[in-house]
């Protein structure tokens, strides 16, 4: 059975990512969609020294094994200082050693979400440099600025302009992925 995966960048209990990928996963029709809340999956942070003595985790192949059996993928990135995650990118770093073909031609809708003003541009950017690295297709993405003030756990998206680009992102999404 094809899927989507969807899960955020952030392994934070409290994420604001992971909450703008569960209220996107449920506006998606017609396909299953799997949610992977990532602050349960930790990993070690990358260095050559670690895969030497320890390898790949069980954790890592499988959470590999699920991106390459996806359909596609939703992301949504947090940001530190302008840039991804160090947790999100020590993911890549992970998956890339383990197998860098692990995103080949693989659909992504991209998000990122902030408190701030820019919504997480930054992050968002340079995330999609690195997905399609690995020869990711970002089909879309998708910057929500003021979380706080733009979505509600219950509602979604409340801005109407917002939302409205939203919805069209996602739809263009799963067009791509039907």
């Amino acid at each position: 059975m094809e899927y989507v995966l969807a899960f955020a960048g952030s392994n934070s209990s409290v994420s604001i990512n992971y909450e703008l990928v569960k209220f996107t996963s449920s506006l998606i029709n017609g396909h299953e969609v799997r949610l992977r809340d990532m602050a349960n999956c930790p990993f070690p942070m990358y260095s050559q020294d670690i895969e030497k003595e320890n390898g790949f985790s069980n954790s890592l192949v499988e959470f590999k094994n699920e991106i390459i059996n996806a359909k596609a993928l939703i992301i949504s990135v947090n940001e530190h200082n302008s840039y991804p995650s160090a947790y999100f990118k020590n993911i890549i770093d992970w998956l890339s050693r383990l197998d860098a073909q692990y995103l080949v031609d693989k659909k992504i809708l991209l998000m990122a979400t902030s408190n701030g003003g820019r919504g997480a541009i930054g992050a968002l950017e340079v995330a999609e440099k690195m997905l399609t690295r690995f020869k990711g297709d970002v089909v879309e993405s998708f910057s929500l600025p003021r979380y706080g003030e733009n979505f509600d756990k219950e509602k979604g998206i409340t801005n109407s302009d917002l939302a409205k680009i939203h919805a069209e992102k996602v739809a263009s999404f799963v067009k791509s992925i039907s």
